[in-house]
């Protein structure tokens, strides 16, 4: 924590020491809004993912006193209304949640994004029942624009908040428009 008490993130890109996060995420508490846990095999998969060169990057979320890892979140591009943008997502462990760190890390991650540049825009897509994740939109500075639908994972259709942040303009500054 800082002299004022709050707590501080850090974000740590991925590496092949960190697949045990990937296992301790996969619980069904963890993954409810996203279809389930995954299976031995896709979590390897998205471990090579993780750490192979992407459009995007994922992090390890640590806090910035004792360097503990508390979760991660990532940007990729994502194919969105005509153009390319680029998503995020992101997952703290049970034991931290609650306590802002999502929010923190979004922040965050929305200087990174914003400082490699690509795409004009940053979204978040949660399940409009998961009240958790949107507060962490909210509290981060996206603005809300309106609802989606996706299939994810294959095969599960599901209704979505759609999150953003103008990357060149910076708003996004919690606004709900939709």
């Amino acid at each position: 924590m800082d002299g004022s008490g709050v707590e501080r993130v850090r974000l740590t890109p991925w590496s092949e020491g960190d697949f045990w996060l990937l296992r301790r995420a996969n619980s069904p508490e963890m993954t409810e809004h996203l279809g389930g846990p995954e299976s031995e095999e896709k979590l390897a998969d998205r471990q090579r993912r993780y750490v192979e060169p992407f459009a995007g990057r994922m992090y390890r979320v640590t806090l910035a006193d004792g360097g503990e890892s508390v979760g991660s979140i990532g940007y990729w591009e994502r194919e969105w209304r005509g153009g390319t943008v680029w998503e995020t997502g992101w997952g703290i462990l049970p034991e931290f949640q609650g306590r802002g760190l999502a929010a923190l890390a979004a922040r965050a991650l929305v200087d990174v994004v914003r400082q490699a540049g690509g795409h004009r825009a940053l979204h978040a897509f949660p399940r409009v029942d998961h009240h958790a994740s949107n507060g962490v939109c909210r509290s981060a500075g996206f603005t809300l624009l309106g609802q989606a639908d996706f299939e994810y994972p294959k095969g599960n259709r599901i209704r979505s908040n759609d999150w953003f942040v103008d990357l060149r303009t910076g708003s996004g500054t919690g606004q709900e428009t939709g």
